[in-house]
Parts: structure tokens; sequence; C-alpha cells
């Protein structure tokens, strides 16, 4: 027979509330809990947390009650066998209750989310795709930021999270951890549960106790409509044709004239040379991000600006430079259409300790166009502009999308847009009937 008390050792402002575990014809067992109360504020007689605002009393009183449960069920269980209940016994059940990971519980590590990923990452960091090319760093990268806030998320919880605790109650509290304290948008968050989804569907692959919830179709990323902007073929002439007194900028307004026309991502953009035009007069590259060997022909306003140089390229400009100079290159050519859209901005946030910071989030509202604009709109143009002109097949050779939906989601047509192209299409043509 077993029974568990609560007890205090101090009087002091703050004190820790221990459990008593006596059984086997009074043998005394005795550990800390780790829950901490003011002075005066335990009941011994009533084993539970007196009225204050100084802690969550119901959420503490909560803990006490089920950690009592816990440990008298597992002593139940393990004292018909020849597990010895001592105090590293009622230490490890403990911290076992609470999710918490010890010296004494390494052993147990491999089954808690955070640890798992760990491997997880170190094992990404080795692997090789179908091409035989190790795995893109900025997907390591981004293993390594979810890694962050989970445990961030953790932190913020008060406990650790098992692989067999990820299910769909973890999903909305992590959500609502991200969307509230972090103030991250859905999109972003839908992409650190997409990895702690493969990450689990790993661990089970590999016969470690997971909860089978990240297979639901609940288990899903939120997500918003992605509102990323693209240049309209006027566009592309408006700017093409501006003016720029500055030489920084003609040469970003170059480079921005190449991206729209090449599809190219930035990294490979930006690392356009002289070498890399062909004998018959296209662009051959091997892109960084695929490995992929891409042929894009050289059009009219690429092949003019090839010509304004001598046959080479612009000069070479950071990717932040990029970014920075065609925000300025559109405002100057009057691309200035107000259009719904996501950007960075400073909002001020209380945290729970009434202290305010300045984070840095995506505000979605109405903008002038060119302060949306970055270097994602160059593929995103090249892919839009083509679309219905020249097969799918044909510009996701270009743009390395791997499938049609996937390609889909990307261009940014309108259904006006889509209307528009149905009457240019029979503007020439007759309808018999």
């Amino acid at each position: 027979m077993a029974s568990v008390r609560y007890v205090l050792k101090t009087n002091s402002k703050w004190n820790s509330i221990y459990i008593r575990l006596k059984h086997d014809g009074g043998k005394d067992r005795l550990i800390s809990t780790g829950i901490k109360v003011p002075k005066n504020k335990f009941s011994k007689s009533l084993q539970r947390i007196n009225y204050t605002d100084e802690v969550d009393v119901d959420d503490l009183n909560d803990k006490l009650r089920n950690l009592k449960t816990h440990i008298l069920n597992k002593y139940s269980s393990d004292s018909l066998g020849s597990t010895v209940i001592d105090n590293k016994w009622l230490k490890l059940n403990v911290d076992s209750f609470f999710n918490r990971i010890t010296n004494e519980s390494k052993e147990d590590e491999k089954h808690f989310l955070y640890s798992y990923m760990t491997t997880y990452i170190e094992a990404a960091k080795k692997r090789i795709d179908n091409l035989n090319n190790p795995i893109d760093n900025r997907t390591v990268q981004h293993y390594e930021t979810t890694q962050r806030k989970l445990k961030a998320f953790e932190t913020y919880k008060g406990k650790l999270v098992r692989l067999t605790d990820v299910n769909l109650q973890f999903r909305e509290e992590f959500i609502e951890y991200l969307e509230n304290e972090q103030m991250l948008n859905p999109n972003t968050i839908g992409g650190y549960l997409n990895v702690i989804k493969r990450v689990c569907r790993k661990a089970d692959f590999q016969g470690y106790d997971v909860n089978n919830s990240y297979k639901s179709p609940d288990f899903k990323a939120p997500s918003n409509e992605a509102l990323d902007t693209y240049l309209t073929i006027e566009e592309i002439n408006k700017i093409y044709n501006h003016k720029f007194t500055k030489d920084y900028l003609d040469n970003a307004r170059d480079w921005l004239i190449v991206g729209v026309w090449t599809g190219f991502r930035v990294s490979d953009l930006l690392s356009l040379t002289k070498d890399d035009i062909t004998k018959d007069g296209l662009i051959f590259k091997e892109t960084i991000k695929t490995k992929k060997p891409v042929y894009v022909p050289i059009l009219g306003q690429v092949k003019n600006i090839l010509d304004k140089r001598d046959g080479n390229f612009p000069r070479h400009i950071s990717d932040q430079k990029f970014n920075d100079y065609i925000k300025i290159v559109c405002k100057e050519a009057g691309i200035n259409s107000e259009i719904k859209g996501s950007k960075m901005c400073e909002i001020e946030v209380e945290r729970k300790n009434g202290v305010k910071d300045i984070i840095h989030r995506k505000k979605t509202d109405f903008y002038p166009k060119w302060e949306l604009v970055s270097s994602h709109i160059c593929r995103r143009s090249f892919a839009t502009n083509h679309y219905g002109k020249l097969d799918t097949m044909t510009i996701m050779n270009v743009t390395g999308h791997k499938t049609e939906s996937q390609f889909l989601k990307y261009i940014k047509v309108t259904p006006k847009e889509h209307a528009e192209r149905i009457r240019e299409y029979w503007k020439n043509r007759t309808v018999n009937g």
C-alpha cells in the first residue's frame, strides 16, 4: 500500500512543493516537484494551493492532483515486478509527468520531438537527393528554424513535447502560440507544421512510438492565399523604356528585365556571365538549387541590354541590393497601382511581463505595387506572362516546378485576366452557329 502527500520544507518568500511517497511499511521517498508557491499559500491539510494572483492556482492544483494519480498508478504497476522503488524512481516518474529531460533520463530523449529532430537534422545534412546532390542548405536551415520554434513553444508551455504528444490538440496549441505570441502568418506556420509532419513520418518509419494524428487530414497546415505579385508586360515595357539618371538604378533595371524574360531564380540570375551564352544564342545555366541544366532563349529586350553592354550582362550586385534597388526602379518608373499584398512592418507587442517589444512581421494590406516588388517577381512574372501562350510543361522546364498543380498555384492570373485572355483568343476568330 502506498500514499502520496505534498509538503513544504521551507518557509521563505517562495517555497518548493515536495512530493512524499510512503510505501512498504513506512519507506519514505521525497523529491521536489519543481512547483513553487508564495509564502503561506499552501494548505497542508487540503493538499492544495490557496488563492493568489502570483501563480495560476487552478492550473497548478490540477497538476498536483494529476501528478498524485500518476505516481500511484506507476507504483501499482512497477511494484509488482522487480523495479526498485527509490528516490531515483520517484524523480524519473515526476520528470516523466512534466515531460522533463534530466541526466537520469537521457535514455528516454529519443522519445521527445525536439531531441529526435536533432537526429533528423544531422541526418539531413548528410542526405543526398535523387540526383546524388546534397540537400540544399536552405532546407536544413528551415528544419533548424522549425526546431527553434518548437523549443520556444515548449518554454512557453513549460513542458517538453513527446512524439506521442503530436496530436490535433498539439497542432491547435502550436498554431495559436505562433500566431498570437510570435505574430507569424499562416503560410509561415504551415511551413513549420509540414516539417513536424515530415519528422513524425520518419520517426514512425524507424519504429518509434508516435501519435498517428499526424496522418489525419485534420492535421493540416494553415494557409492563406499567397499575395505575391507579378509585373505585366505593359509594366515591364514601362520599366524598360524609363530613363534612369543614376547608374546603379540603370544597372538594377537591366537585371530586372533580364530576370522577367529568363525566369531564373535570383541566385542563378545574378551569377549570369557572358560565358553562359552559347554559340547559337541561348543562355545555358545549371541551376544552383536543382542542379538541373536549363536553356533559355535571349529575347528582344534582353538582347538589347546585352548589346548595350558589349555582350555582357549587367554589373554584378548582391541579392539584397537587387531587392532594394528594384523597388526604387519600379517606383521611379511609376509602378504604383494599389494592390493587396504583404510586406514586413514594425509591430509593437506587449509581452506577458508587460514589456513592449518592436518586432518585424508581414502585414497584409493595400500598398503601391512598387513596395511589394522583390527578386521573386522575376520568376513569377516570367511564368505568369507565358502561361496560356506556351504549353505548361515548357514553362515548367524553365521555372523548375515539378508538378503542374504546384505551377498553377505559383502563377498570378486573376479571374478577370483569364476572361480577357479568352476574349483575346476569339477576337480574330469566328464561331459558327
